[in-house]
């Protein structure tokens, strides 16, 4: 039995590596389910065990950013300048190849229904993000932590939106300087 889950595990989790590849890469409209399960090597049924639906993968895919993002960004929260680290781990990721810009902004436009439960886990991660960087405003000894939190969830996105987009070289010396400017206000 153990083997078993350990097996049906590791499958699951190649469904969801080649998932985010592929989603990342292409897009997720654009990818349909049977290039993920030609990718992995397995059948619809195999598959289907695991995920009911291509929306359930989708849900799952970004489950699993979300999650990696918050412990990346948890595992900065320590650090002397957190800004700064944070900042350096943007503009590190928009500069390596195949860099599309935030999975969650990307997702978001291609699910315009609020109510889809795509939707849902992109509002529910950067809800959670604007909460950590007012956390982090706070400590810092914001005036406003809430109204600094927006405003760096806002610079982020769009140091994200440029490095996909514009230069990416820059992205970390700029973006480490506008946090400042939204915590000394």
């Amino acid at each position: 039995m153990a083997a078993t889950q350990r097996s049906a595990s590791a499958t699951r989790a190649r469904i969801l590596a080649a998932a985010e590849e592929q989603f990342y890469a292409a897009g997720i409209r654009a990818t349909s389910a049977d290039r993920i399960i030609e990718q992995v090597g397995i059948t619809k049924v195999t598959f289907y065990r695991h995920f009911r639906n291509k929306s359930d993968l989708v849900v799952a895919y970004l489950e699993h950013q979300a999650s990696a993002e918050r412990g990346w960004l948890e595992g900065l929260a320590g650090e002397a300048d957190p800004f700064a680290a944070i900042a350096a781990g943007i503009g590190e990721a928009s500069c390596r190849p195949g860099f599309r810009g935030c999975a969650f902004i990307n997702a978001a436009a291609e699910f315009p229904d609020p109510e889809d439960p795509v939707r849902g886990v992109v509002a529910g991660h950067r809800g959670w993000m604007q909460g950590f960087f007012a956390e982090l405003a706070s400590r810092a000894g914001s005036a406003d932590p809430e109204a600094a939190g927006r405003q760096l969830m806002m610079l982020r996105d769009g140091a994200m939106v440029n490095g996909y987009l514009g230069e990416a070289a820059s992205i970390a010396t700029t973006l480490t300087e506008s946090f400042a400017s939204v915590i000394e206000r």
